[in-house]
């Protein structure tokens, strides 16, 4: 079981030895790297430089930084000189090719794609849950995958109380999760939908507007299980230090512009009741009890959009199991903070020499 921690720099590890540290942002038109812009100035990230990293076809442009205009240039191998920290958000093929470019020229790399996950030698972090792993990294700490890094949030106090020994999901996944081609297409679909206008979809394989489906990610032939609920999976058990948890889940694209909500059944050693559960996750840092109900008001997705803490509710026993030993939540959480930006930027904060 892992041990409690706190959003403080844990055991010793490489930190950035400047002050106001030099950050690029690789991917930086793209939606998370708008957010991890909005994260930063939010934050107050105390910045000695930044570089915005992009495409051949994007360079040139502008993104606003704090009420300036800051340039956007091309992504190469010689991006990285002078750079402290650097933000990867471009998809798993560029940070496989760049990432080693960006460590030797002295950056620390936080990888939100999937390249580097799975790997033993680069911690997976959510601050909340597991701050201490960063301890021993070589130059790159990779974010989870949404899904992961919110449900780990609401999951994490609970499993330090009791070992969680199974979890039981299923997943309300907003168009955010597929970028903003996604987002502008299930706009553009629903509009038609209002209309009664034809639209073909082209970013996603299925109607979008006024429907849901399985989650797009290629589906196991052997297990019937897609790539999302595989990744979810495995990093649960990474940021809970739970290497052998059994999780069964089931992962859905729902109409919902930004913001992943999921249904978590947990089944633990010994019985958790709803009132203890209720107290230790509203004393966990990064999460916001929702939880009322007389009003049968609980987390949604409207309400967890632009929030940085995940919502967390419903909180009951599982009338299904017999033993008293499982517990149901329902959490929501905003994909491109919590799930994403936001989190990259919390690890850089721990990664400042204080």
């Amino acid at each position: 079981m892992p041990n409690a921690v706190e959003l403080s720099a844990p055991a010793p590890f490489r930190q950035v030895e400047a002050p106001a540290p030099v950050v690029a942002i690789v991917g930086a038109t793209g939606a998370v790297g708008v957010e991890l812009l909005a994260c930063l100035a939010a934050r107050g990230f105390p910045l000695g430089g930044l570089r915005l990293l992009a495409s051949a076809r994007s360079a040139g442009r502008t993104l606003d930084f704090a009420g300036r205009a800051v340039a956007v240039d091309e992504l190469t191998e010689e991006s990285f000189r002078g750079v402290d920290i650097a933000l990867f958000s471009a998809g798993s093929d560029i940070s496989r090719r760049y990432a080693a470019a960006a460590v030797k020229a002295g950056a620390i790399v936080i990888d939100n794609s999937s390249a580097f996950r799975v790997d033993p030698d680069v911690p997976l972090v959510v601050p909340e849950v597991n701050a201490a792993a960063l301890a021993g990294h070589r130059g790159i700490v990779a974010n989870p995958n949404c899904v992961a890094a919110i449900a780990t949030v609401a999951l994490a106090p609970l499993h330090r109380a009791r070992p969680i020994r199974r979890l039981a999901a299923a997943t309300y996944q907003a168009a955010s999760g597929a970028g903003t081609a996604a987002m502008e297409e299930l706009r553009a679909s629903t509009a038609a939908w209002l209309h009664g206008e034809p639209f073909e979809p082209t970013v996603l394989p299925h109607p979008y507007a006024f429907n849901l489906f399985s989650h797009n990610a290629a589906v196991d032939p052997e297990t019937g299980y897609n790539g999302e609920e595989l990744k979810v999976i495995a990093e649960t058990r990474r940021l809970l230090d739970a290497a052998d948890l059994p999780v069964g889940i089931t992962c859905v694209r729902v109409p919902v512009l930004r913001a992943h909500a999921m249904a978590l059944t947990m089944t633990f050693d010994e019985p958790l009741s709803p009132d203890e559960a209720r107290r230790l996750l509203t004393a966990a840092p990064g999460l916001r009890v929702v939880d009322d109900r007389a009003a049968n008001h609980f987390p949604m997705p409207s309400e967890a959009s632009g929030r940085d803490e995940v919502l967390v509710g419903r909180i009951r026993t599982d009338l299904g199991d017999p033993s008293g030993r499982s517990l149901c939540l329902f959490v929501a959480g905003d994909q491109l903070l919590k799930g994403a930006a936001l989190n990259a930027v919390q690890i850089a904060e721990l990664l400042l020499r204080r």
